[in-house]
């Protein structure tokens, strides 16, 4: 590995884009520090310990939201922007043409959720401070949006949030990897010293023993699930062109067991407490409005019956929808038929279809439910020992898996990037 790590950093353009993904993670580290003005940051970290979807929030920003930073929503509204996108793909007839239409569709939709994000980022910082403002103890004051300093705060973490989307972009274009992923894991390691310490420091030498192992063998898992896949066998004819005959050969389609990532959790994770975080904006409100607000916060409350089995249902159903959307098995039968290649046993055309279609859904399950336990076991865990080092884990299932995904996907593109130079790649 250590060998394999020399040999891309030897190579100009591999050594050029590292260091370019370091510079934007430090840049974007650096930017975690700069606070917004106003801000009562002893009043904060009180509030924030009471808030679910703030310290999610708080994870992916790396603690940006604990200091009330320029960069405090992080990708937040970029990503609730792709989950909107993503829906309306499938409703929109004008978008499900783009997104037939290949680079020129997608190039056009991501453009589409960009414009999004600004708004959505101005709708966030004004619910976000509005949040703090009414906070038993006000985190905010003043807050007016006839008051300078309010919109002042509100263009600062709006404006934020675009950055943070443009510096991930960069990185996808112009670095190795994903751009958000990669943002999302600044944000998570950024809190893993925190948390390391934490962890050194609980009481119960026995119960930090029991969640190490947990963790190995958690991390095991995520791992041997994430690379897991079914080898779909493809059998090219040998054909003509021109003067010339290709003769035909053997390979296969890699389909693999998780093919949605760590999207679905992030996209369940900010549906399930997006109502409870509305609600607590009336909570202190008197009357009918007030008791039915309290009623939302508390069935929602982490821990819960509802929460756990909402949140497992959503992560399920949204694997399935991000597979359905990423994979197109009519896309692929008419790529295969169209190159001479077919499935030993299948005819071409609507048979492959529908062979890969089954295959598909049966694969997904097995992946739906390993995102369903990995989101939902930290919760239980946390509710199951209540205190203790496991108050530190409520979010532990979903940023092992982020972090061990990016890690894993940032090392195989290496790999790719490797092998082209001959160079022996990480994975043997």
């Amino acid at each position: 590995m250590f060998d394999a790590l020399v040999n891309a950093l030897r190579t100009p353009d591999i050594r050029r884009r590292i260091i370019f993904v370091g510079i934007i993670l430090i840049v974007y580290r650096a930017l975690g520090h700069v606070p917004i003005p106003g801000v009562d940051k002893a009043a904060l970290g009180t509030f924030l310990d009471s808030q679910p979807f703030l310290q999610i929030i708080n994870l992916f920003s790396g603690g940006g939201l604990s200091s009330l930073s320029i960069v405090a929503l992080a990708m937040t509204p970029y990503i609730n922007a792709s989950i909107i996108m993503q829906l309306m793909t499938g409703v929109v007839p004008r978008l499900q043409q783009l997104s037939r239409e290949g680079e020129y569709g997608r190039n056009k939709i991501n453009q589409y959720t960009r414009y999004l994000t600004v708004p959505l980022a101005f709708l966030q910082s004004y619910g976000t401070l509005a949040l703090l403002a009414n906070a038993s103890t006000p985190v905010i004051s003043n807050f007016d949006l006839a008051n300078g300093e309010t919109l002042i705060q509100m263009f600062t973490l709006a404006a934020g949030a675009v950055l943070v989307m443009w510096l991930g972009e960069l990185i996808t274009e112009r670095g190795i990897g994903n751009g958000i992923s990669f943002i999302i894991f600044a944000g998570i390691v950024a809190k893993l010293p925190e948390g390391l310490g934490q962890f050194l420091a609980a009481p119960d030498l026995a119960q930090g023993i029991l969640f190490g192992l947990f963790a190995i063998i958690g991390v095991t898992v995520i791992v041997y699930i994430q690379e897991g896949q079914r080898r779909i066998p493809i059998q090219y004819a040998s054909r003509v062109r021109g003067r010339r005959m290709y003769t035909g050969g053997a390979t296969f389609l890699p389909l693999r067991v998780n093919q949605a990532g760590v999207i679905p959790i992030i996209f369940a994770i900010s549906i399930l407490t997006f109502p409870a975080q509305i609600a607590s904006y009336f909570s202190n409100s008197g009357g009918l409005v007030g008791n039915v607000a309290n009623g939302i916060v508390g069935l929602l409350d982490r821990g819960g019956g509802v929460y756990i089995a909402g949140y497992f249902l959503l992560t399920v159903a949204f694997t399935y929808f991000y597979t359905a959307f990423t994979f197109k098995p009519d896309e692929t039968a008419d790529q295969l038929r169209k190159n001479g290649g077919f499935i030993p046993g299948i005819r071409p055309g609507s048979p492959t279809r529908e062979y890969l279609q089954h295959v598909v859904t049966r694969i997904s399950l097995a992946g739906a439910f390993f995102l369903g336990v990995v989101a939902v076991s930290p919760v239980i865990i946390q509710a199951f020992f209540q205190g203790g080092v496991a108050a530190n884990f409520s979010l532990g299932g979903t940023a092992i898996l982020i972090v061990v995904s990016v890690v894993v996907e940032t090392m195989k593109q290496i790999e790719a990037q490797l092998m082209m130079r001959n160079y022996e790649g990480f994975i043997r």
